[in-house]
C-alpha cells in the first residue's frame, strides 16, 4: 500500500497535473461568467432539479416516474444544442474576439436604486410630454446579454438627460430599446422579440409588442412611451398596464424592483393609482 501511494503522489503533484487542473478551473470559471447574465442560468437550474428528481425517484423505487424523468432527460440532452444556441454562439464570438472574461453583473443598494427609478421616471415623462416614442427595459434576475450584444454598448450611468438624448428623434440610437442593468445603461438600439399574444390591442404598434415580448421571455420590466399619444405603459410578465401617471409608474417600479415578503409578483400592477 505504501509503495502504491509513493508511486501515485509524485504523479498527482507533477507540473503537468497542476497545469491541467488550472486550465480546467479557468475553463469552468469562464463558463460561469459566460452564462451569468443570460437565461441559461434558469435553464441550468431547471435541468439540475430534473436530475435531482430522477435520482430521488430511483432511490424511492418509483418505477414509472423514474422512467418518465429518464426519457425527459434523454430528450433534453438531444435538444440542448438548440436550447443553448444563443449562449453557444456568444461563447464562440467571445472566444474569437478575445473577450474571454466578462465583467460581473452590478449590484444595487436601496439608495442608488431609488435614484435610478427617479431618473427613469423623470426621463419618461419628459419624453411623454413631447410625444417621443421610447422603450426602456430594466433587467432583473434573468440576464439580457444576448439582446445587449445586438445593440450599441453604452455602459453609462443612468440619467434622465442621457435617456432623453438617446430617444431624441433623428438620432442614430432612437430606434430600438434601451436596456438598463443596475444603475447603468448597458446598451441602446436593441431589438427585442415581439409578443404573439392576441390579448394585445391592435391599435398598439411594434414598440408595445416588443415591450411585452421581452417580459414574456424574461422577468424584465418594460416601460413604453407611445409616440402617437404620449401614453406611458408598463409591461411585466406579459401583462401590459397602460395610462400610468408619474406617481403610479414610480410606485409600480418600486413594487417590482423592491418586492415586499409575501407579495405576489404581479400584485403591484393592480393597485389603484
Amino acid at each position: 500500500m505504501l509503495e502504491r501511494l509513493q508511486d501515485i503522489v509524485p504523479r498527482f503533484f507533477s507540473l503537468t497535473t497542476v497545469i491541467d487542473v488550472i486550465i480546467v478551473a479557468l475553463f469552468l470559471y469562464w463558463l460561469v461568467l459566460l452564462i451569468k447574465g443570460t437565461r441559461a442560468v434558469q435553464l441550468i437550474k431547471g435541468l439540475v432539479v430534473l436530475l435531482v428528481a430522477t435520482a430521488i425517484s430511483n432511490w424511492l423505487r418509483l418505477t414509472y416516474v423514474h422512467w418518465l424523468l429518464s426519457q425527459a432527460i434523454t430528450a433534453l440532452l438531444v435538444a440542448l444544442p438548440v436550447v443553448f444556441q444563443p449562449e453557444l454562439r456568444r461563447a464562440l464570438e467571445k472566444l474569437g474576439g478575445g473577450e474571454i472574461f466578462a465583467s460581473p453583473l452590478p449590484n444595487l443598494n436601496e439608495f442608488n436604486l431609488d435614484q435610478v427609478i427617479e431618473e427613469i421616471v423623470r426621463a419618461v415623462y419628459v419624453l411623454a410630454d413631447s410625444r417621443t416614442g421610447a422603450l426602456l427595459v430594466l433587467e432583473r434576475t434573468t440576464g439580457l446579454e444576448e439582446y445587449i450584444d445586438r445593440g450599441v454598448k453604452i455602459e453609462g450611468i443612468v440619467s434622465a438627460e442621457l435617456l432623453i438624448n438617446i430617444f431624441a428623434p433623428h438620432t442614430p440610437l432612437h430606434d430600438g430599446a434601451v436596456i438598463i442593468r443596475g444603475n447603468r445603461i448597458a446598451a441602446a438600439s436593441c431589438f427585442l422579440p415581439l409578443t404573439e399574444s392576441v390579448q394585445i390591442s391592435k391599435e398598439l404598434g411594434t414598440r408595445h409588442r416588443a415591450g411585452v415580448g421581452i417580459t414574456e421571455v424574461s422577468d424584465a420590466l418594460a416601460v413604453i412611451v407611445s409616440e402617437e399619444t404620449g401614453e406611458v405603459s408598463l409591461a411585466v410578465e406579459g401583462v401590459l398596464v397602460r395610462g400610468l401617471d408619474r406617481p403610479a409608474l414610480a410606485d409600480r417600479l418600486c413594487g417590482a424592483l423592491k418586492p415586499k415578503p409575501g407579495r405576489r409578483s404581479l400584485a403591484f400592477l393592480w393597485r389603484k393609482k
